[in-house]
């Protein structure tokens, strides 16, 4: 921190946050001034290293942006300085997951949840209106092929879970029907641009005064490809009343009172800049495939459960989910 100009003094405040799984997150004020330092785990995994930068490269192209999101202090990029570990600093965000908790006025007014729902759609688009060649991140991704190779890296993964002892095989009716369909009604056409890849309410902080979103959290699987499959995501983790994945989204699922998909399509919409060339006429294969990819994501942990690498309990709410997310693209295929 003293060799990037910041100001100095003692470590005051310093608190771990938690929510997140995987990376740590530690808050602290110096010299006046707030921060979070967010690094990989105690016991890093091959790749954490390379997406803590993928990240921090991201947050800094987003400064100067309408995006919500964490700013870019500094960014430690070299290993030696934290015992192995590239890490970042970021500023504070002032706001609450709605996954996880639901305060007043929010939990008692129908018409700030209402407003919640369509500023997650708001908020996507202002991710989605940024000019990633502009922000310098031209070379970021491979968005070359990008909607192509969706299904088929989608199965592979699917069938590497077979490789875990214990696990059965995926047992997912609809999964060989949507993939199918998928592949049949694959868009011709579509504009590259920044994704977060992970979109939905668990990873978004509201302000604590009103239906503001404060920031977009968790950067972690973003790249440059096709920004309406984060669209398809928020649509396809969207809470419904009696369907398993409405518990991803903890009591502002619960509470109700949210727009419905199509008024997100249309609160997205709003912007020009981050539509112009894209087809939101095609959004319901992109809802289709975000539930066909997030439910090959966490069929993954049921199947480390299967193989005794992760609590039954867990893998089994995630395989309900999961059956749930293909409930769910059969539906959006039948409409």
């Amino acid at each position: 921190m003293d060799g990037q100009g910041l100001p100095g003094g003692p470590f005051e405040d310093v608190a771990p946050l938690t929510g997140g799984t995987q990376n740590m997150l530690i808050r602290f004020r110096r010299g006046g001034r707030g921060y979070v330092l967010r690094r990989g785990p105690a016991h890093l995994r091959a790749r954490t290293n390379e997406v803590l930068r993928r990240e921090a490269r991201v947050l800094a192209a987003l400064d100067g942006t309408g995006v919500p999101a964490p700013r870019m202090i500094a960014a430690c990029p070299d290993e030696t300085v934290m015992g192995g570990a590239v890490f970042y600093l970021m500023t504070p965000v002032e706001g609450f997951n709605a996954s996880v908790t639901l305060p007043d006025p929010h939990a008692a007014d129908r018409s700030v949840r209402y407003a919640m729902g369509l500023n997650a759609a708001r908020a996507l688009s202002a991710l989605g209106a940024v000019d990633h060649q502009a922000a310098g991140l031209g070379d970021f991704g491979r968005p070359g092929g990008f909607l192509e190779r969706q299904v088929g890296r989608w199965r592979s993964e699917l069938e590497s879970y077979s490789a875990l002892d214990g696990y059965p095989g995926p047992r997912i009716p609809g999964l060989d029907e949507v993939a199918r369909w998928l592949d049949a009604h694959r868009p011709a056409t579509w504009r590259p641009g920044i994704m977060h890849g992970d979109y939905h309410l668990a990873n978004l902080m509201y302000s604590y005064d009103g239906p503001e979103v404060a920031a977009i959290v968790d950067w972690e699987m973003c790249t440059i490809g096709d920004p309406l499959l984060d669209l398809g995501w928020l649509l396809a983790t969207w809470p419904v009343d009696g369907d398993e994945s409405a518990s991803l989204a903890g009591p502002l699922g619960a509470a109700g009172g949210l727009p419905a998909a199509d008024e997100l399509v249309a609160a997205y919409a709003e912007r020009a800049d981050a539509v112009a060339g894209r087809d939101l006429s095609s959004i319901t294969w992109y809802a289709v495939l975000a539930c066909f990819k997030l439910g090959i994501v966490l069929e993954g942990t049921h199947a480390r459960a299967c193989a005794g690498k992760a609590s039954a309990e867990t893998g089994d709410l995630l395989h309900s989910i999961t059956l749930g997310l293909f409930r769910r693209a059969q539906e959006l295929i039948a409409t």
